[in-house]
């Protein structure tokens, strides 16, 4: 739209060249409006960018099959302003050893919660399950997947334990350690590219009451 009105623009000051408008004028006129498109622009995109959405590409296979190298993906960077992280989504945040990099994972642990990993199953410890549930996550698990671990840990006040969906193949809060809130970009709401998987992310819904 911005650039349709900007070409509009420099049409008509064309035009007036055409008709005798003076060079010194037409010139000035032109400068003018691209100071006026670029203010426009900023306008427009710098709050969309920093405040409300900005773009990711995947990078690696840490989250196949649900996400693949090269997708293009938008994060709602405004929710968590207002709402908590919830299990299941799947965030983008800066890599707490090194905040110069992005990963993205996805929400298994929220805080305050004991998990476990054991015989290739995570098994969640809460108020509605105090002997501990089985988390099913056959909803974006591939069935040959395998959570490799051994591990109990109580997760903290703000700390997420967080996975990828590619268990063999992902550095994740196994490895490294939990996920400070702080570190969180946003999750993930659209997959723009590839075209022929374009798609919104709704809320994971799992099978158990958790």
């Amino acid at each position: 739209m911005i650039s349709f009105i900007f070409t509009f623009k420099l049409f008509i000051i064309l035009s007036m060249v055409m008709d005798g408008e003076t060079k010194s004028q037409s010139l000035f006129l032109f400068l003018w409006e691209i100071v006026k498109i670029t203010i426009l622009a900023l306008v427009i995109i710098v709050p969309i960018r920093y405040f409300i959405a900005q773009p990711f590409f995947v990078k690696g296979a840490s989250m196949e099959p649900s996400f693949e190298d090269g997708d293009y993906l938008i994060i709602n960077e405004i929710s968590y302003r207002f709402s908590k992280p919830e299990r299941g989504e799947v965030v983008v945040f800066r890599f707490p050893e090194d905040p110069k990099q992005f990963f993205i994972k996805r929400i298994i642990g929220l805080p305050e919660e004991p998990i476990e990993i054991r015989n290739n199953q995570v098994k969640i410890f809460n108020e509605q399950n105090p002997t501990g549930l089985i988390l099913d996550e056959s909803g974006y698990l591939d069935p040959s997947q395998i959570t490799e671990g051994n591990l109990k840990v109580r997760i903290g006040e703000n700390e997420y334990f967080v996975l990828g969906d590619n268990r063999l193949h992902s550095s994740d809060s196994r490895r490294w350690g939990l996920l400070n809130k702080s570190f969180i970009t946003g999750k993930v709401f659209i997959r723009a590219w590839p075209f022929n998987k374009v798609r919104y992310f709704n809320p994971i819904t799992y099978p158990q009451s958790i």
